[in-house]
């Protein structure tokens, strides 16, 4: 994209590549592939755009995964035909949707299983579960492992509309609790009880999502694990590299790019000037005082991407200092290169912005 035609193009905006989005997808569902495991490829992070989606059709994602109903009966409209997984505790007041859209959802309540086999006994289908094992992080799953064995029977035994087609657990989104061979190896213990008891092998266990990665990147996976579902994994690799160590040259990071436009350049400051209280948000910051120093404002802020924090800036010396609602606060002072009012600023980013950013009506997306 050409700086100088500036005034052609809407800002902000969030540039995709679809190219790099379909490579870093294939690539990761062939690392896993090779490892006897399929992905359900989580498209909720970037709030299921269809042209996105599309590549991870491409790429050979066995299902698409999200938590957001609205986003399958759009995608479904759009024609998109790769079977999808439920990946929120279906509520209530979706079961009839679930059942009409949904191949398969994660599950972890009698009361729900109960509703969605008579659910299925209206619209004359067969639903696939698979019932969540909470090994410590504390959000979805059942916790006593003799009342998840049983609930595993009696889905098994009693709701011949429901098919019981495998076990799983989510580690890390809440708890933090790191995926390792031994809690995920107690999953696939639990779910070796559940066969001997039914007399037939699970069909999935379900070994979380891109936190588990790091197992299959060190070949340290626990073999019954067949399934991840992922996300951010393939999308930004951000968080792979950054927190937990691993090289992803290999990946592309400019699938999401913020582009935003510099509307005031000055010597300022930085730390303010006066009795320090909170800010915009009911916060009380605290600021670094580096003397004078040469600051850009760019036309994005909070209501766009809301943490500042986890945005990458690309052009060499710049410095993210603040935001507010509407303003990017960033130091130019050691930049290389002038910055000029007008100019449009790139950043790649970590999960969160993606999410806000394209979810977010008013950001534009172009798509190279």
């Amino acid at each position: 994209m050409n700086q100088k035609t500036y005034s052609e193009f809407k800002y902000p905006m969030l540039e995709i590549n679809l190219k790099h989005v379909y490579e870093n997808v294939k690539y990761m569902v062939d690392l896993c592939k090779s490892q006897g495991i399929s992905i359900a490829g989580v498209i909720k992070g970037f709030n299921a755009i269809p042209e996105v989606v599309k590549q991870f059709e491409r790429a050979g994602c066995t299902y698409l995964a999200t938590s957001r109903m609205n986003q399958i009966i759009k995608l479904k409209q759009c024609g998109i035909e790769k079977p999808f997984m439920m990946i929120r505790i279906p509520m209530f007041s979706e079961i009839k949707e679930l059942v009409q859209f949904v191949a398969i959802s994660l599950n972890s309540e009698l009361e729900t299983l109960n509703m969605i086999q008579k659910e299925c006994e209206v619209q004359d289908k067969k639903h696939k579960v698979i019932l969540m094992l909470d090994l410590g992080d504390l959000r979805e799953g059942v916790f006593d492992e003799e009342e998840f064995i049983k609930l595993a029977e009696y889905v098994e035994n009693h709701l011949e509309n429901v098919e019981l087609y495998g076990v799983g657990t989510n580690l890390g989104c809440y708890g933090s609790i790191r995926p390792t061979e031994e809690n995920l190896g107690k999953l696939c213990s639990v779910a070796e009880i559940i066969e001997s008891k039914i007399n037939r092998r699970l069909e999935m266990i379900s070994g979380g999502a891109t936190t588990s990665l790091p197992l299959i990147l060190d070949g340290q996976m626990p073999k019954r694990i067949n399934n991840l579902r992922i996300g951010e994994g393939m999308l930004l690799a951000e968080d792979l590299e950054k927190f937990w160590g691993y090289d992803m040259k290999h990946m592309h990071k400019d699938t999401f790019t913020l582009k935003a436009q510099v509307v005031e350049i000055k010597r300022k400051p930085t730390h303010p000037i006066g009795e320090i209280f909170i800010d915009a948000f009911g916060n009380k910051p605290t600021y670094e005082d580096n003397g004078i120093r040469k600051r850009a404002l760019l036309a994005v802020g909070k209501q766009d991407f809301v943490l500042h924090d986890k945005l990458i800036p690309l052009k060499q010396g710049v410095k993210i200092i603040g935001s507010s609602s509407d303003h990017l606060i960033i130091d130019i002072e050691d930049c290389d290169i002038e910055t000029k009012l007008g100019d449009i600023l790139d950043f790649i980013m970590y999960y969160p912005p993606m999410m806000y950013l394209s979810g977010y009506a008013d950001i534009p997306k172009v798509f190279i």
